[in-house]
């Protein structure tokens, strides 16, 4: 499925549209179904281990290293101020390019892509679930579900400072 051949603007949340549709990767964070545009991650892995970093936001679990190159790695549920819960097996680490960064985020499951059409997304109203209007880009209407559309590069831009000191004290 190539869309190197489909024209592509942005609209003012910074989404890209393509022809009237988005990609997502949508996943799953304690109840609730969340998307990524699918331009902004690079690839989901397995959870392995994760190297511990003192001193650091509650919400950053550490270090891993991926084909020798060392990624951050965020707690999203704790980023989120959600309830604690143990990894299973279907636990994963998307890695995410944000803003000529390399992170990884850590959620409970990755469910599919999607290709949503634009229609079906609505604004955010002024709050979801306790989560920042200012985090969300819209709402996607599926079938049976509320899929909640996240602006990952404003909930990162605040930890950017954090996160690359933690990988500087590390390398």
């Amino acid at each position: 499925m190539s869309t190197a051949t489909m024209e592509t603007s942005f609209t003012e949340s910074g989404l890209a549209e393509t022809t009237g549709s988005l990609q997502l990767v949508s996943f799953r964070l304690a109840d609730e179904t969340y998307g990524i545009e699918i331009t902004k991650i690079r690839e989901i892995i397995l959870i392995g281990e994760i190297t511990r970093i003192p001193q650091t936001p509650h919400y950053v679990k550490g270090l891993i290293n991926l084909r020798s190159t060392v990624i951050p790695v965020i707690d999203l549920r704790a980023r989120f101020d959600l309830p604690d819960a143990e990894l299973t097996d279907e636990s994963r680490i998307m890695v995410l390019n944000v803003a000529g960064k390399t992170v990884g985020i850590v959620v409970d499951g990755v469910s599919e892509v999607l290709r949503v059409s634009n229609e079906h997304i609505a604004p955010p109203p002024a709050t979801v679930a306790g989560l920042s209007n200012q985090y969300l880009d819209g709402l996607v209407k599926l079938e049976d579900q509320l899929l909640i559309l996240l602006n990952i590069e404003k909930i990162l831009a605040e930890e950017s400072e954090t996160l690359a000191a933690a990988v500087a004290a590390a390398g």
